[in-house]
C-alpha cells in the first residue's frame, strides 16, 4: 500500500470512529427513552396508544385522528362523507377520503362484494326494523338493494364522487378505525418512532418491542352472546409484532325474533342478515385499514368461504371463533400463526 493510500486511510478513521459513537448515542437514546400512554375517544369509541420517545405527543395523536373523523365519519355532519352522502357539492373527496374509498373499492371486488361500504341503508333498514318490532318486508330489502351496491359508485376523472342514484349512502365504519391506526401509525414513524403500539376500538398496529423490551402482546376476546358490555376475557394472546390486526364480531349485536337469531351483519347482495355459524373473524394484514375491512368481509362469508378465501391469499392470516355443530365453541387459525400463538406461551 503506497503512502499517500495510507494518509487517506488515516484521515477518514476518525470520521468513522465519529459515525460509530453518534450511532451508538441514537441506539442508546431510543433505547432508554421513556415509553408514553396516551388514550382518549374517538369514531364513538377508545384508542390507547404507547409509544417511546422523549416528547409527548397526544396533541399531534388527537389532530391526525381529527383529520381522519372530519373525513370520515357519519357523525359529524360537516364531514367530507356526510357531505357526500347528502349530495352536497362541497363534499369534495380530500387525500384521506380518496384512499380510504379506493381501498374499499378494491376489497370489494377482490371478495366479490362481502366488503362493501354502501351497505348503510340496509343495516339501518334492519336496525330501525327490530327496534321497532317489525321485520323488513323483503319488498322493503328489495327497492333498497337498488340503490346499495360498491359498483354504483366510483370516483370521477376529478377525484368526485359519481353515483349511479343520489340515494347511495357511504358508510366507512367498517374500515375507518383501521385506517385511524394506520395514521397514528404513520405519524410516529415519521417522528422515527420504532417502538410502539397503536389501538382503537380494538383494531392494532404494533412496532418494535414492548416496554419490557418484548414482542407485543395482543388478546382475542372471547365471544360473549349477549348484547351488553359484559367482556369475558381473551380466547387466546398472541405476539404482534410488525402486524396490523382487526377484529369483527357478531357476538355482541344481534336481535331475537319468533325464536330466530339475527346477526347485525347485513349481506350486501341478499340484503339480510347472514345466516351462519361465525361469531368473530381476528385479521392479520400488511395495515389495519385492509385487516378491518377483510375482517368485516369474512363475516359476510362464514367460516368456510373465509377459510377457502385465505387459503388462496396467503398476504392475509386470520383467527376465526365460531360455533361447531354441538353449539360448542370452536376456533381456527391460519397455519402461518402458529408460530405465533407458540411464542405467546413461552
Amino acid at each position: 500500500m503506497n503512502k499517500t493510500r495510507k494518509r487517506h486511510l488515516w484521515w477518514q478513521l476518525p470520521l468513522l470512529l465519529v459515525l460509530i459513537a453518534g450511532t451508538a448515542y441514537v441506539i442508546g437514546q431510543n433505547y432508554y427513552a421513556p415509553y408514553k400512554t396516551c388514550q382518549g375517544n374517538i369514531f364513538g369509541t377508545t384508542y390507547h396508544i404507547t409509544y417511546q420517545h422523549s416528547t409527548d405527543l397526544q396533541p399531534q395523536i388527537e389532530a391526525e385522528l381529527m383529520r381522519v373523523d372530519s373525513a370520515l365519519s357519519m357523525f359529524n355532519s360537516q364531514s367530507v362523507l356526510s357531505l357526500i352522502n347528502r349530495n352536497d357539492p362541497k363534499g369534495i373527496p380530500n387525500e384521506m377520503f380518496v384512499e380510504v374509498f379506493r381501498l374499499a373499492q378494491q376489497v370489494s371486488e377482490a371478495t366479490d362484494g362481502a366488503f362493501d361500504i354502501t351497505v348503510a341503508p340496509l343495516v339501518n333498514l334492519w336496525g330501525f326494523g327490530f327496534k321497532n318490532g317489525q321485520m323488513p318486508s323483503q319488498e322493503r330489502v328489495d327497492s333498497i338493494l337498488k340503490f346499495v351496491g360498491y359498483k354504483k359508485v366510483r370516483l370521477d376523472n376529478h377525484n368526485r364522487i359519481a353515483k349511479d342514484d343520489p340515494r347511495l349512502m357511504l358508510d366507512c365504519s367498517a374500515i375507518a378505525k383501521g385506517y385511524g391506526v394506520d395514521r397514528v401509525a404513520r405519524l410516529l414513524e415519521s417522528r422515527s418512532i420504532d417502538n410502539f403500539t397503536v389501538e382503537i376500538g380494538g383494531e392494532v398496529v404494533t412496532r418494535g418491542l414492548s416496554p419490557r423490551h418484548e414482542p407485543w402482546r395482543v388478546g382475542i376476546t372471547k365471544p360473549v352472546e349477549n348484547d351488553s358490555t359484559e367482556v369475558a376475557g381473551n380466547q387466546t394472546v398472541m405476539t404482534l409484532t410488525n402486524k396490523a390486526m382487526a377484529t369483527s364480531g357478531n357476538y355482541r349485536r344481534f336481535y331475537y325474533k319468533n325464536g330466530r337469531r339475527y346477526a347485525h351483519t347485513i349481506n350486501p347482495k341478499s340484503g339480510q342478515p347472514v345466516d351462519h355459524s361465525l361469531l368473530s373473524a381476528t385479521v392479520m394484514a400488511k395495515n389495519c385499514a385492509t385487516a378491518d375491512a377483510y375482517a368485516t368481509a369474512f363475516m359476510v362469508m362464514g367460516t368456510d368461504k373465509a377459510k377457502a378465501y385465505l387459503a388462496s391469499h396467503p398476504e392475509l392470516s386470520a383467527y376465526l371463533i365460531y360455533t361447531d355443530k354441538k353449539g360448542q365453541y370452536a376456533t381456527w387459525h391460519s397455519p402461518q400463526l402458529s408460530a405465533v400463538f407458540q411464542s405467546s406461551k413461552e
